[in-house]
């Protein structure tokens, strides 16, 4: 069994999608249709920076899910893959999450891009930059990480944001507490803390601004059911209702990306191969999660023309 995913924010990089638009019509096309609803020449920023601009949240959160997306476009459309006969499952992690149900079909490629760039820049509202950070935890699990943060916390916010693998695991919250939790990570017992460049706190309480927004924004969207289950990354547990799908993706803001338990659910369930498209980041947490499953980062048009050989 099969699951295909999707990458999420720390994946940009100038240069993303260049090539790729240069080989595949279709992954231009989805570029183009990308420009077009957002009305912003992002393809140009994708392909020449500058970098503080794209990895701008309100920028980078669409270019990830049009790089993804626009891989699987190629996939689909040039390499006659056919994602309901491919995989038995999609997931993302954090906003990749939009472009699982873009390529499942539950949202059209236009609306999945307003979206993201709304939700990026609601995001970014809901905490003035300075007020909340985010570190990863490296060689600590979600129990260890949960002590850490309930220790830093002193009456400040701060929680697990991301549950990543059983050696990585992300807190979020106020920046003092989050610098309290760097300084004491080792001494309880974590490998490493490191503050990470991010300009918000994201899934944490203090989103909850953004999470209104978005779920104003989804109420006036059209949420199909996907052709194959997403694994929500909220409840690491698979889902196809359209409601549900509307509410999950309104938690996701605030709550924790259960991404371990999601992929682990996934093995228990029979999935024993899994297909990155558009990034490099996720395979190695899956490796880490699910030692004997085979993992694939599809990026380059190489990448694409070998994996529609093998299961086209």
């Amino acid at each position: 069994m099969r699951a295909f995913l999707f990458p999420g924010q720390g994946s940009q990089a100038v240069g993303m999608g260049t090539a790729l638009s240069e080989a595949s019509r279709a992954a231009r096309d989805v570029f183009e249709q990308v420009d077009e609803a957002l009305g912003q020449n992002l393809f140009r920023l994708m392909r020449e920076g500058p970098d503080d601009e794209l990895r701008l949240t309100e920028n980078a959160q669409p270019a990830i899910m049009a790089n993804a997306i626009a891989v699987f476009a190629a996939l689909s459309r040039e390499g006659g893959v056919d994602l309901v006969k491919a995989a038995e499952f999609v997931a993302g992690h954090s906003l990749g999450e939009y472009s699982a149900l873009c390529a499942a079909g539950s949202f059209d490629l236009a609306t999945t891009a307003k979206l993201l760039k709304l939700r990026g820049q609601a995001m970014q509202a809901a905490v003035p930059v300075g007020v909340g950070a985010m570190a990863a935890l490296l060689g600590a699990d979600l129990e260890l990480a949960q002590k850490i943060a309930d220790a830093a916390a002193q009456g400040e916010v701060c929680t697990v944001a991301n549950d990543n693998d059983p050696s990585q695991v992300v807190l979020s919250g106020h920046k003092g507490a989050i610098d309290r939790a760097i300084a004491m990570a080792k001494d309880m017992g974590a490998k490493r803390a490191v503050a990470l460049p991010v300009s918000a706190p994201f899934h944490c309480p203090l989103m909850q601004p953004a999470a209104e927004a978005m779920q104003d924004a989804l109420s006036y969207v059209v949420v199909e059911e996907p052709v194959v289950p997403l694994y929500a990354n909220v409840i690491a547990a698979p889902v196809t209702d359209p409601d549900s799908i509307r509410s999950l993706l309104v938690d996701q803001v605030t709550g924790m990306v259960r991404w371990r338990e999601s992929i682990s659910e996934m093995t228990d369930a029979g999935v024993d191969e899994f297909i990155e498209l558009g990034g490099k980041v996720l395979g190695s947490m899956v490796k880490r999660t699910a030692p004997d499953a085979k993992v694939t980062s599809v990026v380059t048009i190489a990448d694409i023309e070998a994996l529609a050989k093998e299961i086209a």
